[in-house]
């Protein structure tokens, strides 16, 4: 008689306690992708990440700050109950793909947040790309190729809210190349043979084809259109302040620029949250956080070349740009 074949993971001990919440793994920026043959690329996703975690009787969307979202995301959480699992927990990007297939950040935030969206709340797609925990085995000890080989049979092919990130094997300089050219935000490269490791370090890194990071808005300049922005006014965190860092004029539609507006302005405040003085600038309440794309830093710290790509609630766990003494760091991965 044939002998069963166990569908256990491989070298993790029976039976392990699901974690309530596990702080995710994060990506050091570098400029040029890792070589060799222990390393995998992904593409880099842009939305927020998050943590699916599916136990009986109930499924839970936590932040990367482990704010429990999953109000938030109904159809990834319903999506999540049809997977063939008892309990797992899955790390991966929630998205909103654009017309051309790209995850577009702007358009995942106009339908989390205050801004009206064409877009419905069923659009945003969760993309896994690893497994953490699965019917009661830890597998954080083991490497990224183990547990990419037990979440692929779990979400490979799917076409519901829940998704597979795919993992490329390739070149990783070509890679780039090709992810840049297709107007991707960037890669990812993985180290096949480490563990999960929560925290940053260099066994995952990132390659982004621009600059890009979240900036505290602090006020606004109305435009010569009536009703419509000018130039959103932003700040940075040093030492524990907010820094005025320069302004972004460009990146909105003329719709969306009216929304903006509005919205701002019923957020106005008597003074600055920053040290600044500006003619007909209407201050507001450091609440938000714009997402921004900008070429460099000019020598007194202001941003060149500024352009908005969306906006977030700073309780949403937006990581706000802070300027070091050596040099600036942005804002990671959501």
């Amino acid at each position: 008689m044939a002998r069963a074949s166990s569908k256990k993971p491989r070298n993790v001990a029976p039976i392990d306690p699901m974690p309530a919440r596990v702080d995710p793994c994060l990506a050091t920026l570098v400029d040029k992708p890792p070589i060799g043959p222990d390393w995998a690329y992904e593409v880099k996703w842009d939305g927020y990440r998050l943590a699916l975690h599916i136990e009986p009787g109930r499924v839970r969307v936590l932040t990367r700050g482990g704010y429990d979202w999953t109000d938030r995301f109904p159809s990834i959480a319903d999506d999540a109950r049809r997977l063939a699992v008892k309990t797992a927990i899955l790390d991966g990007e929630a998205v909103v793909l654009n017309d051309q297939g790209r995850s577009d950040f702007g358009m995942l935030q106009r339908v989390l947040g205050r801004l009206p969206s064409a877009v419905e709340a069923g659009a945003i797609v969760f993309y896994a790309f690893d497994l953490l925990y699965l019917d009661s085995h830890d597998l954080r000890r083991l490497p990224l190729r183990e547990r990419r080989r037990l979440l692929e049979p779990l979400v490979a092919g799917r076409e519901g809210a829940v998704r597979l990130s795919e993992e490329v094997q390739a070149d990783g300089d070509e890679f780039f190349r090709v992810a840049c050219a297709h107007g991707l935000e960037g890669i990812i490269a993985k180290h096949v043979e480490k563990p999960y490791r929560s925290g940053r370090g260099d066994w995952w890194q990132k390659i982004t084809c621009k600059r890009r990071d979240s900036f505290v808005v602090v006020g606004f300049e109305p435009s010569t259109v009536a009703g419509h922005l000018g130039r959103l006014l932003l700040a940075a965190r040093k030492d524990g302040e907010l820094v005025y860092v320069g302004g972004c004029g460009t990146g909105w539609s003329n719709e969306l620029s009216r929304e903006l507006r509005k919205l701002l302005e019923g957020m106005a405040t008597k003074g600055p949250a920053v040290a600044l003085r500006r003619k007909g600038a209407v201050f507001v309440e450091p609440v938000l956080v714009a997402e921004v794309e900008y070429r460099a830093w000019t020598d007194d710290w202001k941003l060149r070349h500024a352009s908005f790509k969306g906006i977030r609630e700073r309780e949403d766990d937006a990581t706000v740009c802070a300027l070091l003494c050596n040099g600036s760091q942005g804002a990671e991965e959501r």
